[in-house]
């Protein structure tokens, strides 16, 4: 492994922001860091070859992770956003220990606005097995659900769903009803997006969950964290022109087609060499 990176104030304004998600779902996130600050050049890592982490050890997931930080900072990034759920989950804390001079944003599942905004006090969060048991979603219920009821409900086969571009049909609305109905049984009025694949599946979601219950994606308040941390860094690039690059550690044409699916333009993507190739 190489060194953690430089102070960011050693770290040019015009640097890119490196994102990375176990497969194409930070594409969700990376839409809404598009959006806010549509002059930065932005890096995205899909770890397709070895997606879903929802079902790997934690241990397997945190090496990961740390492979996909290394890799961006290789490239010179100034910032790391995690747009995976599971990897803040399991590994956040470790990251920020390993690389103490970067500055790295994590989404989260959004608990805290969902318990101040539920009316009938039940609040569902959909996510991976390892979410679910995750101590990052343990910390988040003990700070912000007093008096609310969280349900946190795995929802196995909906990542490998959306990379496989399936976000609609027959056998995915069918897919979603199964895991929303043990939440809207016991009332949940609010549903929580607790992984970044899910925003694509969000349409099902909303139709199957009805008009009553709302559901919230926490990737828009990552892009308004980041902006906040690049412009206390003095590290927010005032007058670049946006452009983006796509990896994937998986197959390259079918990642090419999925995200050409998901991001508003055809993507070119290229390899994601693993760190021993380096």
């Amino acid at each position: 492994m190489t060194a953690p990176a430089a102070p960011a104030s050693a770290t040019p304004a015009g640097a890119p922001i490196g994102v990375f998600d176990s497969g194409v779902g930070g594409l969700s996130v990376l839409r809404e860091i598009r959006a806010l600050l549509p002059g930065e050049t932005l890096h995205y890592l899909a770890d397709s070859g070895h997606a879903p982490y929802g079902d790997k050890t934690p241990a397997y997931v945190q090496a990961r992770a740390e492979a996909l930080v290394q890799a961006l900072l290789a490239q010179g990034c100034k910032a790391v956003v995690v747009a995976c759920n599971t990897v803040t989950g399991l590994s956040i804390r470790h990251l920020r220990e390993r690389f103490p001079n970067v500055p790295i944003v994590a989404i989260e599942p959004a608990v805290k606005p969902a318990a101040a905004q539920t009316r009938s006090g039940v609040v569902g969060v959909l996510a991976t097995r390892n979410t679910v048991h995750s101590p990052g979603l343990a910390r988040l219920v003990a700070e912000h659900a007093h008096g609310v009821r969280v349900l946190a409900q795995a929802c196995p086969g909906w990542v490998e769903r959306v990379e496989r571009g399936e976000l609609d049909g027959p056998d995915t609305e069918a897919a979603v009803a199964e895991h929303l109905a043990p939440l809207l049984a016991q009332h949940a009025d609010t549903l929580v997006l607790g992984c970044t694949h899910y925003p694509f599946l969000r349409p099902v979601i909303e139709r199957v969950a009805g008009p009553g219950v709302a559901v919230l994606d926490p990737s828009a308040a990552v892009a308004r964290e980041l902006a906040r941390r690049l412009e206390a860094l003095r590290l927010r690039n005032p007058a670049g022109s946006g452009s983006e690059r796509f990896w994937s550690s998986g197959d390259l044409a079918r990642a090419a087609q999925v995200m050409g699916v998901l991001w508003p333009q055809p993507v070119a993507v290229e390899r994601l060499a693993e760190p021993t190739e380096a």
